[in-house]
């Protein structure tokens, strides 16, 4: 069984929703920004006079980045590739979306796009701004042609995790009923390695999944890794989101966009050069939609608690105490749709320490 990027089937519709303005990035330069409903439902900006993640590291486990993309070329620590590497030694490679062959598949802009999400360039005169605008980026490639095997991300979590990432971003599940084969140990790589990161001290974000399912899908389900449901603009429960019920109910909401309104309904941000697709009219940006998107918010927000001195327990607490479910007003109140509530970043940078 092998393990996929998660978004959803494409873009649905020509409506476009009058996206929330995000001042603070446009006044520095994010000509994007504009779109960018996501960050002002994260409240991103807000906590950045608090913390913005500088020295962070957030790997992110994946397709690979496109590692000259001007939105991420200045961001990047070393990275490594696990997928495609036949006969070679893993690691084979430095995390380029191209891979070892040097040929970008279609399913492999995804990397770029969820690096982008979490910290993307701020202020520098092209494109959106990043949740966390000072954490720097691991592109660690485990994914080929937007899938890879248990063994594949197993180990490139391990080596991200041994090679200095504090934050561990996989927008990747596997089909739903996958979380048996982990419960029973027939396929324990990833599992494993999420709890070798955890016992390091590194924070793991996974996406909940696409299916409408009732669970977090695995890896998101695995202890030690914080699920993340989907929202669209108006803070409802993205209609693909599998809801966010797990063993030990870590699981919080983010941004991940609608599907059904259009581009500017969906999540903005960077995808390899020239591979902008033309429905949206950008050629190194694009607009997607998936539990893919909502994870590398939060792992950005992770970021900012990271940057304060928070450990790794202390950040999870933060994101969910500090989290907020829609219409009720709570916080930190667990429901199946939200999970402990939409990440709230103002208010987590603001939690005691």
């Amino acid at each position: 069984m092998r393990i996929r990027a998660l978004l959803t089937a494409g873009l649905v519709g020509l409506s476009v929703l009058a996206a929330q303005t995000t001042a603070t990035a446009q006044q520095a330069g994010d000509p994007l920004s504009e779109k960018q409903w996501g960050l002002a439902q994260l409240r991103a900006p807000e906590a950045w006079a608090t913390s913005t993640g500088a020295g962070q590291v957030i790997a992110v486990v994946d397709t690979g980045v496109d590692l000259g993309h001007p939105e991420l070329a200045g961001k990047l620590v070393p990275g490594a590739t696990f997928a495609g590497c036949g006969e070679r030694p893993a690691p084979c490679g430095n995390g380029d979306w191209l891979g070892v062959d040097g040929v970008g598949q279609p399913a492999d802009v995804h990397g770029t796009h969820v690096a982008g999400i979490a910290a993307a360039a701020t202020g520098n005169g092209v494109g959106i701004a990043g949740v966390a605008p000072d954490a720097r980026i691991m592109p660690v490639k485990a994914l080929e042609d937007g899938s890879g095997s248990f063994a594949e991300i197993g180990a490139g979590v391990r080596w991200a995790a041994d090679n200095g990432a504090n934050v561990i971003n996989l927008s990747l599940g596997a089909i739903p009923g996958a979380q048996l084969l982990t419960l029973i140990g027939l396929t324990p790589e990833t599992k494993d390695a999420i709890a070798y990161a955890r016992e390091k001290g590194v924070v793991v974000v996974a996406s909940a999944g696409n299916e409408t399912a009732p669970l977090c899908g695995t890896p998101a389900w695995e202890a030690g890794a914080l699920c993340v449901t989907a929202t669209d603009p108006a803070e409802l429960h993205s209609v693909y989101s599998n809801l966010g019920l797990k063993l030990d109910t870590k699981a919080v909401a983010a941004p991940g966009g609608s599907s059904l309104q259009g581009c500017d309904g969906d999540v903005w941000a960077p995808v390899p050069r020239g591979a902008g697709s033309p429905d949206c009219g950008q050629s190194d940006y694009d607009s997607l939609a998936g539990t893919s998107m909502a994870a590398p918010q939060v792992a950005g927000v992770a970021a900012l608690l990271g940057a304060q001195g928070r450990d790794a327990d202390g950040i999870e607490q933060a994101l969910m105490r500090s989290a907020r479910t829609p219409l009720v007003g709570a916080r930190g109140l667990f429901t199946p749709l939200y999970g402990y509530g939409i990440v709230d970043a103002q208010a987590a940078v603001q939690q005691p320490m």
